[in-house]
């Protein structure tokens, strides 16, 4: 019987609970959060079209009951205020981190052997954070953003090639910031065909770029942060380790000499299985892409600073 958990039950943890459930990804899933009756609605919303749909995971929601958490194998950590129009990630940082701490210690308490997925923004700064908390094994603390930003560059992609969004490789590592993440334009292929040779060079640029401020993009057009897709990478990263999958997703990983990089958590490819991150992998960047990861990981440092601020 396999069980995650998703702690908070606003847009993004109910999306995540709901593909969790529809995906059928999970035997059980528990939705948490501190407001009186939210969870206990979402959940109950969702359970009643599994007649409907032909489903049979079963999701609970629960008001700060901890208990009911016991014994995951995956914890989503959502929780947090989300972005408004203008505000960046890192403006969250107080806040946040004074939450995700409490998160972690009531998790740890009724799911010592789980899987650790951060959702929080400033999310590779509060994946840091949770890394220092929990002290749990490296490989099992995965901060979620890097799947939700290369799900972003591949839908601009397909945009650009008028083709499905599942014909399109393509991969960002770096910071989960609008000036930070590194859309890897190199990388990215159709059908195995560089999507450099298929795009003109402005094309392709304009389409990093739009990635790169994507989460931006739609906090404007919505007046709150995006949560379909984030809710849905979050799932699929749970996936990957539920089933074992082996799966290569980019993802905030603890750096201990990879990439140059060490003490920081940051955007880079991972194969995720069972046990979490199992390995990462190390693409080999050119001297452009080199200097922006290293401009990323500055930044990303410069954050964390403010941990102890």
């Amino acid at each position: 019987m396999s069980k995650v958990t998703v702690i908070g039950a606003g847009n993004v943890g109910a999306t995540c609970a709901n593909v969790l459930v529809t995906e059928q990804i999970a035997d059980e899933v528990v939705l948490l959060d501190i407001k009186e009756g939210v969870s206990e609605g979402k959940a109950m919303d969702i359970m009643q079209t599994a007649s409907i749909l032909g489903l049979s995971t079963r999701l609970k929601g629960v008001t700060n009951d901890y208990a009911a958490t016991e014994g995951s194998d995956v914890v989503v950590i959502t929780s947090g205020i989300p972005r408004k129009p203008g505000m960046t990630r890192e403006e969250l940082i107080g806040v946040n981190a004074g939450i995700v701490k409490s998160v972690a210690d009531n998790v740890l308490k009724h799911s010592p052997n789980a899987v650790i997925i951060c959702v929080s923004n400033p999310m590779d700064t509060m994946t840091y954070l949770l890394h220092k908390e929990m002290g749990l094994p490296k490989n099992r603390i995965i901060g979620m953003g890097g799947a939700l930003d290369s799900a972003r560059f591949k839908y601009f992609l397909s945009q650009a090639l008028g083709c499905n969004a599942t014909e399109v490789e393509g991969i960002v590592i770096g910071g989960h910031g609008d000036t930070t993440m590194i859309p890897l334009k190199r990388f990215a292929a159709y059908r195995g065909l560089p999507v450099s040779t298929l795009l003109p060079a402005e094309v392709l640029d304009k389409v990093a770029a739009d990635t790169m401020v994507g989460g931006a993009t739609l906090t404007k057009l919505l007046g709150t942060s995006a949560w379909y897709a984030p809710g849905a990478a979050a799932a699929q990263v749970a996936a990957a380790v539920i089933h074992d999958q082996k799966r290569l997703i980019s993802c905030s990983a603890l750096l201990e000499g990879e990439y140059g990089e060490a003490d920081l958590c940051i955007g880079v490819p991972c194969i995720l299985g069972k046990n979490g991150i199992e390995k990462i992998v190390e693409f080999d960047l050119n001297d452009e892409e080199k200097a922006a990861f290293a401009a990323s990981a500055a930044a990303v440092h410069k954050t964390n600073a403010a941990l102890n601020a």
